[in-house]
Formats: structure tokens, C-alpha cells, sequence
């Protein structure tokens, strides 16, 4: 493989229904930046980058003739996005305030985190963890 075709970076695109109600979810519940936002002539945004801590994150509206479908279609989400933090549950109140479920609940695990899994209002499930003080 030549270092033309290895890929610089990977990062997650999230499909979902209404992509502008997700845009500000992830501003609001976990602190994402918009980098750009494009939307499609209907208006559907067909892609949107978001920045975590500098981190890519991208979504687009679901648009099934695409073969593009959100968890809400699919019946839920065989992906897991973690995140690293410094307060999980700060986090964790922040994205169930903003209609986030918890799926298991934040709690200091035995193997040194403390972590927990929330299911977001678009259908994407969401690792929350951080180290235990030792």
C-alpha cells in the first residue's frame, strides 16, 4: 500500500432524521463544534461535520433511496461511539436532559472506569467513560 492510499484519518458518520435537530443536540449536549454544513436542494442536510475536542464527526439526514438509514428505521444501532472524558456524569445529565436514555447506567466498573451507555434521541448508542482516581 502506498502512503498515497492509507487513509489519514477515520471518523464516524452518523445518519439520522433531522440533521439540523442533531447539529444542536451535539452542540448543546456534548460540547460539538459546526465545521460546515451542506445541505441538499430539498434542504435535507446531506453532510455536516461536527469537531469534538478537534475530533471529526459527521452526520447526514437519512435518505433511504441512498440506502442510507438511522437507527429509528433500522430498529436501533449496531455501533457504538465511546467517549473519553473527565466527567462522565456531568456529561451523561447533560445528553439526558437533551432526551438521551440511559441503556446502563454510569457506575465505577471493576476494571478502573467509571462508564456507562446512553441511547441518544436519534438512535445512536454512546459509550461515556473516564479513569477511576487510583
Amino acid at each position: 500500500m502506498s502512503a498515497n492510499t492509507v487513509p489519514r484519518v477515520a471518523f464516524p458518520r452518523l445518519i439520522v432524521r433531522n440533521a439540523d435537530a442533531a447539529i444542536e443536540y451535539y452542540r448543546s449536549a456534548i460540547g460539538a463544534d459546526l465545521v460546515e454544513r451542506h445541505a441538499e436542494p430539498d434542504g435535507l442536510v446531506g453532510y455536516a461535520q461536527l469537531a469534538l475536542n478537534g475530533q471529526p464527526l459527521a452526520l447526514s439526514e437519512e435518505m433511504p433511496d441512498w440506502g442510507w438509514l438511522s437507527p429509528m428505521t433500522l430498529g436501533g444501532s449496531a455501533v457504538l461511539i465511546q467517549l473519553e472524558l473527565g466527567d462522565c456524569d456531568e456529561t451523561a445529565g447533560q445528553m439526558i436532559a437533551g432526551g438521551a436514555e440511559a441503556v446502563v447506567p454510569i457506575a465505577d466498573r471493576p476494571y478502573g472506569k467509571r462508564e456507562g451507555r446512553l441511547r441518544d434521541p436519534f438512535g445512536h448508542l454512546w459509550v461515556l467513560s473516564q479513569e477511576l482516581a487510583s
